[in-house]
């Protein structure tokens, strides 16, 4: 299928230069989410392993009127066990890649950042948006959205981080990372303005690598040059920034389903932090998103084979 939007297919279109990703779908018992996956093994993207109970599974198929003939088929009783055995699959090297499907965030989640059986690595495990928006030049990275639910600076931090380093993998050479408050100046009455006025600090100690990251800054600030000019804002981030990092989630979620719904901003999204990358979708996502996300975590799993190959390299020095 070809996307609607040229930035999320320019995506698509690096990603298949890849291969396919082998990707653990985990529970995919609803029309919407095997529907996706289907269309994403179609188009040459991922290379599903659908986990779940087969009959569910068989039954999601017909209401989406798919063919699954040829997909490899895990079973495994219930939602619960499904995330189980994906994330072991991971483990074992079996698959590249974690894809939500018709179960609760929460319920993939606990199984990732399990303790002795999870994926988790050093890294706060965090969301991102990858939006674009009709009205703004460039792609646009919304973090934290849909896991974070109230982040300190340290969080923050990896949460910062990650997103330039997944803007990097996307093409954007030094992203611009935007912190986002209500206002432009640091006071201590604000929780978010002391943060963002940490985190440019670390940037500048070299704490946060690879981008140019500027805050607080308000909204129409971050992404309006005619706005950050009314106010005398001298900023090489204000006005165009390729990353916003939100306060909180609650921010972040109105922020990016504000765009989706009143500007028809397209979308995917990707959480990062974790072993592998895992395609988070809304039960309300398009195909399209569906798709998008998964050229995403092929790029990022791509970017993460490359580094892992130059790592051997160094080491058999």
């Amino acid at each position: 299928m070809k996307l609607s939007s040229k930035i999320l297919q320019a995506y698509v279109d690096r990603a298949l230069k890849g291969g396919s990703l082998d990707t653990a779908v985990v529970h995919p018992c609803d029309a919407e989410s095997l529907g996706g996956a289907v269309a994403a093994a179609a188009a040459g993207l991922i290379d599903p392993i659908l986990i779940g109970p087969p009959q569910k599974i068989r039954a999601a198929a017909i209401a989406a009127g798919v063919d699954i003939e040829g997909l490899r088929l895990v079973a495994a009783d219930h939602s619960h066990a499904a995330a189980a055995r994906a994330v072991e699959l991971v483990r074992a090297g079996d698959a590249h890649a974690l894809m939500k499907g018709s179960l609760h965030t929460d319920e993939l989640m606990g199984a990732i950042v399990a303790a002795h059986t999870g994926l988790r690595t050093a890294r706060r495990i965090s969301h991102v948006f990858v939006m674009d928006v009709p009205l703004y030049p460039r792609p646009v990275l919304i973090t934290d959205a849909a896991i974070n639910i109230d982040p300190d600076l340290e969080d923050k931090q990896d949460i910062v981080q990650s997103a330039i380093d997944l803007a990097i993998v996307l093409g954007i050479r030094k992203p611009r990372v935007a912190i986002l408050s209500a206002i432009e100046t640091v006071t201590p009455r604000m929780r978010s303005t002391l943060d963002a006025a940490a985190l440019c600090k670390m940037a500048d100690r070299g704490q946060i690598t690879g981008g140019i990251v500027d805050g607080p800054l308000a909204f129409d600030n971050a992404i309006s040059l005619e706005a950050a000019a009314a106010k005398r804002i001298v900023s090489p981030v204000a006005g165009r920034a390729d990353i916003l990092v939100v306060p909180d989630l609650e921010a972040g979620n109105m922020l990016a389903k504000q765009l989706h719904y009143f500007a028809n901003a397209k979308s995917a999204g990707i959480v990062l932090g974790a072993r592998v990358p895992v395609i988070l979708t809304s039960r309300a996502d398009s195909v399209e998103t569906r798709v998008a996300s998964c050229a995403i975590a092929s790029l990022v799993a791509q970017a993460q084979a490359r580094l892992h190959r130059a790592a051997v390299r160094r080491a058999g020095r």
